[in-house]
């Protein structure tokens, strides 16, 4: 296995060891032990989501604010451009962003901490998504970051993706309260 890290402290991007051949592969998702020593938390998983959506929808930017989730999000099928934006308000790297691409073909894993906004936009036809979590989903404690934020500038793939309609009322950075994050 091996661990990339980036500018914004925290997050971690993981290329996980496969064992293949012409019959298939095999490959750890996760491993308590191990993980716990990659992620550098001793936070536990407690629950596990999965989406499919299809080329061009984007999701996001979500977080929490009482009840930030550390997420450890993978691709099944497909591919997606994985996004985390640094919302923990005393960090050096508020109000920056990371990506990733993450496909079945390259099965990597993205770890993004609690206290950061998440979102992905499909590339393929359609993208099975998995992901772990750290704390529970609270619909009434989520907030929604704009993922056109200017000043932010994530440079998206696709700059008129398909959103839900929360996804689309989201909120400048300027205008989200980040008291309670991180």
């Amino acid at each position: 296995m091996k661990v990339i890290e980036n500018e914004i402290p925290g997050l971690k991007i993981i290329q996980p060891k496969i064992f293949g051949d012409d019959r298939g592969f095999f490959l750890e998702t996760y491993h308590r032990n191990r993980y716990k020593d990659i992620l550098e938390t001793d936070l536990e998983f407690v629950q596990d989501n999965y989406s499919r959506s299809q080329k061009n929808v984007l999701r996001g930017m979500h977080f929490q604010l009482k009840h930030p989730q550390g997420k450890l999000v993978r691709v099944v099928r497909g591919s997606v451009f994985d996004v985390a934006v640094d919302l923990r308000k005393d960090s050096a790297t508020f109000g920056k962003w990371e990506g990733v691409t993450l496909t079945e073909e390259n099965k990597m894993q993205f770890w993004v901490p609690p206290g950061f906004a998440h979102g992905f936009i499909v590339l393929s036809d359609t993208a099975d998504f998995e992901y772990k979590c750290t704390d529970f989903y609270h619909p009434e404690d989520e907030g929604c970051l704009i993922w056109n934020d200017s000043e932010i500038g994530i440079r998206w793939p696709n700059n008129s993706p398909i959103l839900s309609e929360k996804d689309a009322k989201g909120l400048p950075l300027k205008d989200l309260l980040m008291g309670a994050i991180g």
